[in-house]
């Protein structure tokens, strides 16, 4: 048998008002990145990137993970990578990180970095719109251009952008 619960019925004069609270918490919150994405922080501020190897598919995981996500296992060491790579893929963008409207348009994309056997992170790349419009900039080297060391603070805005290592026309 199914238990009916009754309610509080509405007084004639509470009709059509809504009940308000105002509240202000103080919440106060301490979170860790965890052990991989911290060690990842603290080398960027240092101006290395590091990713994890996994021995089981041969792969280094950028920005690195404690599992590897196609076999499930541990990973198995701390490995320094390359600050190059080659443009996989882009996008001219109109808005900024947190989905506000840009002042002005700017390029990002993947650039899968060298010597990881696939791995590719996301961030700006230095060219003019016009070379994702003609497809210029896809499979072209990059390199990363960092903020001055006194200027890192130990995020993935520590690299500024990544730069076309030739010329593009």
């Amino acid at each position: 048998m199914q238990k009916i619960y009754q309610s509080t019925p509405v007084k004639k004069e509470d009709e059509g008002k809504v009940l308000e609270i105002t509240y202000k918490p103080e919440a106060k919150y301490s979170l860790s990145a965890g052990q991989a994405i911290s060690r990842f922080l603290n080398e960027l501020k240092k101006g290395r990137l590091i990713g994890r190897k996994c021995n089981n598919c041969n792969r280094i995981l950028v920005p690195p993970r404690v599992y590897c996500d196609i076999c499930f296992r541990p990973t198995n060491e701390w490995v320094y990578v390359k600050d190059e790579g080659i443009v996989t893929t882009a996008v001219v963008s109109y808005i900024t990180v947190d989905a506000r409207k840009a002042e002005k348009e700017q390029v990002v994309g993947v650039i899968q970095l060298e010597d990881t056997n696939g791995a590719g992170i996301f961030h700006r790349i230095n060219v003019y719109p016009k070379f994702v419009m003609n497809r210029k900039i896809f499979g072209k080297k990059v390199k990363a251009v960092w903020k001055e060391e006194e200027e890192r603070v130990g995020d993935i805005n520590d690299i500024l952008y990544f730069q076309p290592v030739e010329e593009l026309k």
